[in-house]
Parts: C-alpha cells; structure tokens; sequence
C-alpha cells in the first residue's frame, strides 16, 4: 500500500519495489543505508564545488577586456570545452544532482524514520565536509538578473 501521508513504522519500500522492509534489522540497515547516502550526497557537493573553484581560478583572464568577448572565439574553444576542472565539474554536478533526486524520492516514501535520517545525514555531511575554519568563500555573480 502506498502511504500518502507521514507515518512511522518498519514496513516501507524505498526506491524500488525489491527494497522493502519487514522487521527492525531491515529497517535499521535501511535507515543506515539513507544516512549515509546523504553524508555521502554533501560529500560529493563539497568536492563539486574544490572544482568549481580551481575552473575558475585556473580560467581567470588576464585583463578585464578579455572578461567580456562580444563573440566566441573559435580558436579558444580548447580553454573552454577542454579544461578537466570543468569537465570534472560538470560529471560531478550530474552526479550530484542523480543522488539529490534519489534522496528525494527515498523521503517521498512518507516514511518518518527515512525523512529524519535523510534530514540528519544532510546535517551531519554538511557539518563534516562543508562547514568549518575554511578560508572564506567568495561568491561572484555573473548576471545580477535573478531571472537567468
């Protein structure tokens, strides 16, 4: 039976119809599994963004004229389309965004134990690998439009 509404209890399908659980060791192992995914999901993010920060740095131009071409350049193309920090970026970004549809597809089974451990995995991945005595992050905005 599907549930539409929240509840707690042992017996849940996650994900897929072979993903079910009837007693407390499956649903523990379950929970266990959505935890982990989840610090596993801001893992991921935090390395996501180390790209996103050395494509930027590695792409910088050298002068402010150069920030700005009115048209591309063909013979530029390999800086752009080849540079492995965006390429890595950009596979990692796929990544990411797979695991974060799943997580949400996971807490779509109305169960409370998944939400929370999904909820709490977040947290405590964001605590580990997100959070902390790092140097202070710099946020540039390319296109001040919020519509873009």
């Amino acid at each position: 039976m599907m549930h539409m509404t929240l509840y707690w209890g042992t017996q849940v399908t996650v994900l897929f119809s072979s993903w079910k659980t009837d007693s407390w060791p499956s649903y523990a192992l379950t929970l266990l599994a959505c935890f982990l995914f989840s610090v596993f999901y801001q893992n991921m993010e935090e390395r996501r963004l180390r790209f996103k920060t050395l494509a930027s740095t590695a792409a910088a131009p050298s002068s402010p004229a150069a920030a700005t071409p009115l048209l591309f350049k063909l013979g530029r193309g390999r800086s752009r389309w080849g540079n492995p920090c965006r390429i890595s970026e950009s596979v990692l970004f796929g990544v990411n965004s797979a695991i974060g549809y799943l997580l949400m597809l996971a807490i779509m089974s109305f169960n409370g134990g998944v939400l929370v451990a999904i909820v709490l995995g977040l947290s405590v991945g964001y605590y580990l690998f997100r959070s902390g005595d790092r140097e202070e992050v710099v946020v540039e905005v390319e296109n001040s439009c919020a519509c873009s």
